[in-house]
């Protein structure tokens, strides 16, 4: 299915016919991640603030939409977010952590591979990855399968 057909449905069954959304994968392994969202294992997910700032984008909001998509570019669900921040990578929480659903849902699991793919993101526009960067954390919850 589409994000499209997807949103289409899901907006006419809840009167949100006029309601915006973002569709989108995720930048590492958005098979599996998707997969996790789908089953409600994978309840937040973060970014680079850096990318917000450079592209000059406004962040995430508390009520929008998304439709999470593979890497096919199929809609997999609908999700709402429920809470967004802004924190430093140092300072991520064991809760966050946990509610990103990957691997063990440790802390010592999220840091190591996001330090992996922050790394490699960031120096392929020539930045180096430091822990004080800030993140955009995004909690969100399924609201259409």
């Amino acid at each position: 299915m589409t994000e499209k057909e997807m949103w289409e449905i899901f907006s006419r069954e809840n009167n949100l016919e006029n309601k915006e959304y973002e569709a989108w994968a995720y930048g590492d392994d958005p098979d599996k991640l998707a997969e996790l969202t789908l089953n409600g294992i994978k309840t937040a997910t973060c970014s680079a603030y850096y990318w917000y700032e450079k592209e000059g984008e406004k962040l995430p909001e508390t009520g929008e939409y998304s439709v999470i998509l593979n890497s096919k570019g199929e809609a997999v669900c609908v999700t709402r977010t429920v809470n967004v921040y802004i924190e430093r990578f140092k300072n991520i929480s064991e809760d966050h952590a946990y509610k990103e659903g990957e691997g063990d849902r440790s802390l010592s699991y999220w840091r190591k591979v996001h330090k992996d793919f922050f790394t490699k993101e960031l120096s392929e526009i020539g930045i180096d990855f430091d822990e004080d960067i800030k993140l955009v954390c995004e909690e969100f919850e399924v609201v259409y399968k």
